[in-house]
């Protein structure tokens, strides 16, 4: 797994306060869980400063795409 520090509050807070093997296993799901955009961009969750571990569903967010500027 590639070693590197969580950049939102979220990711620092709940990957102090669990064990360490959780906190991977978080990182690993999250970096699983894409975020796509009609124009073809894509990212993980986790790069966007969020958590999704051991989740289901397609959940829809609506965010401004980094490549194409629009709100999808």
């Amino acid at each position: 797994m590639q070693e590197s520090c969580p950049k939102s509050f979220i990711q620092r807070l709940v990957t102090c306060l669990v064990p360490r093997g959780w906190a991977e296993s978080m990182e690993a799901d999250s970096r699983a869980w894409m975020v796509r955009c009609p124009c073809g961009s894509a990212r993980s969750v986790w790069d966007l400063g969020g958590i999704r571990w051991k989740a289901a569903g397609e959940p829809r967010w609506l965010r401004k795409c980094t490549q194409c500027g629009k709100r999808t």
